[in-house]
């Protein structure tokens, strides 16, 4: 027997590992856990306002302009090209929106103002990045500081003057049209007003996304499965999504980078435009100098939380908007009642951790977290005025933090690129 006639030993093939998928299933029971804990936090606490449909239908207006800017970021990113200079274009987006809706006397001509304004501001990023290669942060950062600048000239120059306008400020704009279901006002009036378990909160829920929703809060909504049909579902999006990945390469196949990566940052700026021409044409009725607020950098957190997808996308702006509803209604009261729901929430992680993922050590020290938020929560009746303000910022830093292990950005995410260089 020689040496070749010996078994050959193979090496054990470790299975793959099974990646979570997200499907509508599991979606709408995730939610259904979430509004349960909801409940309990509320029959503990008393906070009846954290499920209730004022609540919800501010949180909806709250998560509609992050979602938008996170939904421009989201296009301009899966290109490569990085846009840090949503914020300015939210803001050229609120100014021209106003003037917009006061020049043609309708609000939709607003909206088309905003996206416009929007697309001036994505243009001059798109110059200076695509065309000549200016590093997309400083190009981004630039644009926000001009596009302030921008828009307190325009208001001295076309506000000032209007009956009910001033350097800072628009006359009032005309109003956007709302839509509701109304014969199911009543009968969920009545019974979030009875304050059962979980059926009360359900009827706050779906009271507040059914009653008094605006046109534009549905035209946003319908925007997230658009672009993901765009992006995911058409060889056009096949070939933007690889030029944020592997631009040589989609070269070499005879896609034409240089347009497509001009294409997803014109349509970033409209999507945030849009985010800024709702600011100020529903969320207040009239332009202010500063409305939007950080709600861009909001917005490109929003979008990393989501692993720049739509979906999750859609979820942390959620998340944002929910959590900037409860300190404008209740304050200290149900961000207090908020903490009981973090507390189990980390619960049901740790136990995920330790069954499904077999990590020790993530899931002990999750559990200490969960601990420490119980114990907070426990020797506390309220939070203080000063943290309420804070909570939407602090969402955003825990949010990301605990998420940043499973991030993968475009591969070729703020890279420069320039036509025929090697791989």
């Amino acid at each position: 027997m020689t040496a070749t006639d010996l078994p050959v030993e193979r090496p054990v093939e470790t299975p793959p590992a099974r990646r979570f998928r997200l499907s509508a299933p599991v979606l709408l029971l995730g939610l259904a856990g979430l509004v349960v804990l909801l409940s309990i936090a509320r029959l503990v606490t008393g906070a009846n306002d954290i499920t209730s449909a004022g609540t919800v239908s501010a949180a909806l207006g709250l998560a509609v302009p992050i979602g938008l800017a996170g939904l421009g970021g989201l296009w301009s990113e899966r290109a490569g090209v990085v846009n840090i200079g949503l914020e300015g274009m939210m803001v050229l987006g609120t100014w021209f929106g106003a003037w917009g809706a006061l020049q043609f006397h309708s609000p939709w001509a607003g909206v088309v103002a905003g996206a416009v304004g929007g697309a001036l501001g994505a243009a001059i990023h798109a110059v200076a990045t695509v065309t000549f290669g200016v590093d997309h942060i400083i190009s981004g950062v630039a644009i926000n500081i001009v596009g302030v600048g921008f828009t307190q000239y325009l208001s001295q120059l076309v506000f000032d003057g209007m009956p009910g306008g001033g350097t800072k400020n628009s006359p009032p704009l005309p109003k956007m049209g709302t839509v509701s279901l109304g014969f199911l006002d009543d009968p969920l009036r009545t019974v979030e007003a009875k304050h059962w378990f979980v059926l009360s909160d359900f009827a706050g829920v779906l009271r507040g996304i059914t009653q008094g929703v605006s046109w534009f809060t549905i035209l946003a909504i319908l925007l997230v499965p658009l672009s993901f049909y765009i992006l995911w579902r058409t060889p056009f999006g096949l070939r933007l999504r690889a030029c944020g990945e592997r631009p040589v390469a989609a070269e070499s196949l005879g896609v034409n980078v240089y347009a497509y990566k001009w294409a997803a940052v014109i349509v970033s700026g409209v999507l945030a435009g849009l985010g800024g021409a709702f600011l100020s044409l529903v969320a207040a009725g009239i332009y202010r100098d500063g409305q939007t607020g950080g709600r861009g950098y909001i917005g490109l957190a929003a979008m990393i939380f989501g692993n720049w997808r739509p979906g999750g996308l859609a979820g942390g702006a959620a998340l944002f908007g929910y959590t900037d509803a409860l300190q404008l209604r209740q304050g200290g009261i149900s961000v207090h009642a908020l903490l009981l729901v973090v507390a189990l929430l980390l619960v049901a992680v740790a136990v995920y951790q330790l069954v499904r993922q077999r990590r020790g050590g993530a899931a002990l020290i999750t559990a200490v977290v969960a601990i420490a938020v119980f114990v907070v929560f426990a020797l506390t009746d309220t939070v203080p005025e000063q943290f309420t303000s804070f909570t939407p910022h602090l969402t955003t830093l825990l949010v990301l933090s605990l998420a940043s292990q499973r991030l993968r950005m475009p591969a070729a995410d703020g890279v420069p690129y320039r036509r025929g260089q090697a791989k």
